[in-house]
């Protein structure tokens, strides 16, 4: 069967379908990784998003559930150079076409994905349809043009989990705000000897207080960080009080809280191979990245805030810091899947944090 992509500026690139059929529209986006494809589909930061893999060769370990960083897919299309029809890997459950049809995706193989990604660094991300079948494109174009803009939704609601669930530990309970959080945040805090106790991105400060938690995280999730303002009110409450990180959207609400301001990027950054400089240690990590957003460096004068990691790739913020307050938060993900583990040390700092505060706090109640 036929299919094919369309973007706002007239463009149009027709290739085979894979996966469901149908049609789907988002902001049609690019990911420079070239593994880890199982993660990019499972990440809900990828709502509301047509992905395009930059790899020319996606779907050749196969589908591995052990592999997914959720329960569903969130990406609204799936578009690749050559999708692998015989996978080649003892994990492997299924095929990249298999696992695309169960989960209702749409997908488009045999096109030029390099293409594809110049046109979308040099304009800047665009929204975009894609469907199957012998479809004039030129419509597509002009109903893609009709489209809300990713700043004009709010995806929270459709990728925060419905109940509070704990991930039982020995160690400080850490408390998650969820924000469409990958499934490997409280992988490697438990792994760390952490009671990890998840909570819906809409509670409210109250509750989460009444678990008494050592420390909390905000966590990854989809689009401007704007439209999750009233999360970033929740983490204010518990600023001074016990020490807080975020991660990926979480770092730039937490930013949005202390007064500072962001901005979206032309074309963003997503990939498993982003160099990231460690500001205080002068060393460069590899990294996962995958945000559409980033921090206004002008605006942390005011906001009191301390730029901790910076992108190598385009300079723009990827850390920052509080002084005086246990507050740090990071752009990329510490947590990687997909990606290189260079950033795990990071959790461990945060956990050294919680036993500082807390050492401090039985010194002081003692005097």
């Amino acid at each position: 069967m036929q299919a094919v992509l369309a973007l706002e500026d007239g463009s149009i690139y027709r290739g085979r379908a894979i996966g469901a059929p149908g049609e789907s529209w988002g902001e049609v986006v690019f990911n420079t990784g070239m593994t880890g494809y199982e993660c990019v589909l499972t990440d809900p930061s990828y709502c509301g998003q047509i992905v395009v893999m930059t790899s020319p060769l996606i779907g050749n370990y196969g589908i591995c559930d052990a592999d997914f960083e959720s329960n569903r897919a969130y990406v609204r299309g799936f578009v690749v150079r050559d999708a692998c029809e015989t996978p080649s890997n003892w994990r492997s459950e299924g095929t990249l076409d298999g696992f695309l049809k169960e989960r209702g995706v749409v997908g488009l193989t045999g096109v030029d994905t390099r293409a594809i990604t110049r046109r979308l660094r040099t304009n800047g991300t665009m929204r975009g349809i894609i469907a199957t079948g012998d479809i004039a494109g030129t419509a597509l174009v002009e109903q893609s043009r009709t489209l809300p803009h990713l700043s004009e939704q709010d995806f929270i609601l459709e990728v925060t989990g419905s109940h509070i669930h704990t991930f039982p530990g020995p160690g400080p309970r850490i408390a998650v705000i969820d924000l469409g959080a990958k499934g490997n945040i409280a992988r490697c805090l438990n792994a760390r000897g952490c009671e990890v106790v998840v909570f819906p991105a809409g509670t409210d400060s109250s509750t989460i207080a009444a678990c008494r938690p050592d420390g909390l995280v905000l966590s990854n999730g989809p689009g401007d960080p704007v439209k999750a303002a009233h999360v970033a009110e929740t983490a204010r409450q518990f600023f001074g009080k016990i020490p807080v990180m975020g991660i990926c959207l979480g770092h730039q609400l937490l930013a949005l809280a202390l007064g500072a301001r962001t901005y979206k990027l032309k074309f963003g950054h997503r990939g498993a191979n982003h160099p990231v400089l460690d500001v205080a240690r002068g060393r460069v990590i590899i990294t996962s990245h995958n945000h559409g957003f980033s921090v206004d460096e002008e605006s942390l004068k005011d906001a009191g805030l301390i730029v901790t990691f910076r992108s190598l790739n385009d300079g723009t913020v990827e850390g920052l810091k509080h002084p005086d307050l246990p507050i740090v938060g990071t752009q990329f993900h510490p947590e990687a899947a997909p990606g290189p583990k260079d950033a795990n040390y990071l959790f461990d700092e945060y956990i050294a944090l919680l036993k500082q505060e807390t050492e401090e706090t039985c010194l002081a109640t003692a005097i």
